[in-house]
This record gives C-alpha cells, sequence and structure tokens, in this order.
C-alpha cells in the first residue's frame, strides 16, 4: 500500500489516482468546521468524481456509525439522545451512503466503525480480531454498543481493500 498526499480540489487530482487499485475515503473537515455540511458534501463529492474519472477500481468510505440500525426502521442518528451538535455532520454521511446504494458507476464500499469508536478513551491496542456486521450496530454480550480500536480498524480496513469483499454494500465492524 502507498499513500499519497494530493489536494482533493486541485483540477488535477484524479490524475494522481491513476493506477491506483483503491482509495480509502477517510475525509474529515473537522467538527470545528462552520461550512462543515458543505465541504463535506463537496468534498466527497470531489472524491467519488476522480475516484470515476481515474477508473480506480474500488473506493473504501469511511464513514460514521450514525446511519447504524438500532431498531427496525431506526438509525442511531435519530434517536433521542444522539448529540445534536454531531447530527448535521453525521446527516450528510446518512446522505453519502444513501447516495452511494443508487451508483454501480464506481465500485464502493461503505464502512462504519462500531459505535463507541472515539467515544471512549481511544484504545490503540491491536487484537487482529474484529466482527463483521452489515446494517445494524454491533454490541457486546451485555447489549451495549461495541467498540474498536484505531489498530484494529486500521486492519479491517486493509483486509477489506485487499479483498473487496464488500462491493456496492456498507458493513460496520467491532471488537
Amino acid at each position: 500500500m502507498q499513500a499519497v498526499a494530493v489536494d482533493m480540489n486541485s483540477p488535477d487530482f484524479a490524475d494522481k489516482l491513476v493506477g491506483f487499485d483503491a482509495v480509502v475515503n477517510a475525509f474529515n473537515v473537522g467538527w470545528e468546521n462552520p461550512n462543515i455540511i458543505n465541504d463535506l458534501q463537496t468534498g466527497h463529492a470531489n472524491i467519488l468524481s476522480a475516484v470515476k474519472r481515474a477508473n480506480v477500481p474500488y473506493v473504501l468510505v469511511v464513514g460514521g456509525a450514525g446511519s447504524l440500525n438500532v431498531a427496525p426502521n431506526l438509525q442511531l442518528v435519530d434517536t433521542p439522545d444522539f448529540p445534536a451538535d454531531v447530527y448535521p455532520a453525521a446527516n450528510v454521511v446518512r446522505e453519502l451512503l444513501g447516495e452511494l446504494r443508487t451508483r454501480t458507476d464506481v465500485n464502493w464500499a461503505f464502512l462504519s466503525p462500531a459505535v463507541m469508536f472515539a467515544i471512549n478513551p481511544v484504545s490503540f491496542e491491536k487484537t487482529v480480531t474484529y466482527r463483521i456486521g452489515q446494517d445494524d450496530v454491533l454490541t457486546n454480550a451485555d447489549g451495549s454498543p461495541a467498540d474498536i480500536s484505531v489498530a484494529d480498524l486500521a486492519v479491517a480496513i486493509a483486509d477489506d481493500i485487499e479483498q473487496k469483499a464488500h462491493l456496492h454494500q456498507r458493513f460496520t465492524v467491532a471488537n
């Protein structure tokens, strides 16, 4: 794997992606960004457009957990306890997932990390074991929302890029 830093707003962005086997889109504009909604929408659109123009065979979008189901027809982002300050960004990412689900012109996958990722004190422990789910929140044995370490999330990302196991699907991972 090779990481390349590029400006996704530059006119030659797609040219920089030519020849890559995959792109990991972990784009984030920062929670304090006053233009968070517009910048997220524009950034993701630029990335998907460049991936398409460059004919990148696979793009893995790392989104959030807000669009995971907590019950039938109820996503986490729509629950009363979901943080109001996080809602705008979570909703944009949920809309992105909805758009992706209509697209077959780009080979995409969408990864929602475990609900408690980055909420609990961040763990860097590498267990190299994780569970995979699809559209529902993964829970612990006691029913509480699961977490995943940064290291294990990185392993799950690398595994998916290598296997392209979730073509045109959303999936979630947790320890």
